[in-house]
């Protein structure tokens, strides 16, 4: 799918999406839960799709309703075959351990950009606590038979958290007597507060320590319903205030102010660069800013920031700077790559410095074509910084969006910005 974005400004209301990393945290408390469990304000993003069928493939039934999905499960894992979590990095991390707690042979497969994506974790962790594991030479797909069996172990938590999210989960769902988890050169600590925070509210115990030592306590809920409200995204939230501070000014709705998801972090940024933000309950009203001022801001533990602060940062009077390049490795693409060919082809100042990447502002960004690199936040980083940009960005693999943020070309139209798609490019 192609998306021609003209120079254009964003006006009225854009409402965030649905988080998909709390959604596909619900669906795998869900699974675990003996019992009902109603979550509301769902996402259907491909992610949170891939999600729900593997919960599905594990004996879960799944009722859909009027902005609610009711999950009715055993709380055991009874999957066998091929389970395809399609192109989620969360999905693949978090549910591996969990599916290792039933006793069949499984094969993970996945596809896209989940190709090429390491497994190695798999193959040196989970083998330590009785998983057979075997990979295609450090890739997907994996045979995993359990069952996992806890014990306390230490495990490198620096190329994702999501790894741990699993293992956490798995401990508390399969546990009979206290366990820990050590983890050394922890990254994306918000997240693993997130994965704390609902493990709590479906009944959890597990206490992060001093020393990153995490304790499990064995038992759950046993309540036979448990009702959830998903919390909206604040990783494509991010892209909609960008939007609004650099062309037009609006009012974004359906934020989750007490969130921990670590994009949150995009505001902090925002008010540094002098973007002006009116805060009401659940919303932000954004001011179209001009004169932005230059930022640094270390996203270690937002990863996910690195496109939308691309985007801002053409805009600046200055030199700014955004650490843990690092990260940008493993995700839908190698993102800092992706991110510094889409924007120089737009002609921005843009280079890799060790672990940081550099963009000078103030430089006009010109009429170009690009592609996403089927990365999805690619795809919305061009889209925003198109709206001030000097002419017309034309950008193929436009429906790479659907990954997360399906509804974002249409929010984007709908507050006035000027895109243009088509399905069938010649």
């Amino acid at each position: 799918m192609r998306a021609i974005i003209h120079p254009s400004a964003v006006h009225g209301q854009m409402a965030s999406p649905s988080s998909k990393s709390t959604m596909q945290r619900a669906l795998a408390l869900a699974l675990l839960h003996n019992g009902s469990t109603e979550i509301l304000h769902p996402g259907y993003s491909h992610d949170d799709l891939a999600a729900l069928g593997i919960i599905e493939s594990c004996g879960a039934e799944v009722i859909k309703g009027n902005d609610f999905i009711k999950i009715i499960s055993q709380g055991k894992i009874s999957a066998d075959g091929e389970i395809n979590p399609g192109e989620s990095g969360l999905s693949l991390r978090m549910f591996a351990p969990i599916l290792a707690l039933g006793s069949s042979q499984l094969i993970i497969t996945g596809r896209g950009s989940l190709l090429n994506r390491p497994v190695h974790f798999f193959e040196e962790v989970l083998p330590m606590l009785g998983v057979k594991v075997t990979s295609n030479n450090g890739y997907l797909p994996v045979k995993l038979q359990g069952p996992l069996q806890p014990k306390n172990i230490t495990i490198d938590g620096s190329s994702s958290s999501q790894y741990l999210t699993g293992l956490l989960m798995a401990f508390a769902a399969g546990a009979t007597k206290e366990f820990s988890i050590q983890v050394t050169n922890l990254t994306s600590r918000p997240y693993v507060g997130l994965t704390l925070d609902m493990m709590k509210y479906f009944g959890y115990n597990v206490s992060w320590q001093e020393g990153d030592t995490f304790k499990i306590v064995p038992g759950n809920s046993s309540n036979p319903l448990i009702t959830y409200r998903n919390e909206s995204d604040w990783s494509g939230a991010a892209f909609l205030l960008v939007a609004a501070a650099l062309s037009g000014g609006a009012l974004v709705t359906d934020l989750t102010f007490e969130s921990r998801q670590a994009d949150k972090a995009i505001l902090g940024v925002l008010e540094q660069s002098g973007v002006h933000l009116n805060y009401q309950e659940n919303s932000i009203t954004v001011k179209d800013t001009r004169n932005l001022l230059p930022f640094t801001f270390d996203a270690t533990h937002a990863p996910d920031l690195f496109p939308p602060l691309a985007a801002l940062a053409c805009y600046t009077t200055g030199r700014c700077e955004i650490h843990g390049v690092y990260r940008l490795l493993h995700k839908e693409s190698n993102r800092a790559a992706s991110l510094q060919d889409v924007f120089s082809k737009m002609d921005a100042d843009i280079y890799i410095e060790d672990d940081c990447m550099v963009i000078n502002g103030g430089k006009a960004l010109q009429k170009a074509s690009v592609h996403s690199h089927e990365d999805h936040r690619i795809a919305m980083a061009v889209a925003v910084a198109a709206l001030r940009a000097n002419g017309e960005i034309i950008l193929d693999g436009a429906e790479t969006v659907n990954k997360s943020f399906p509804e974002f070309w249409n929010v984007m139209k709908n507050a006035g910005a000027l895109i243009n798609i088509e399905n069938n490019p010649l």
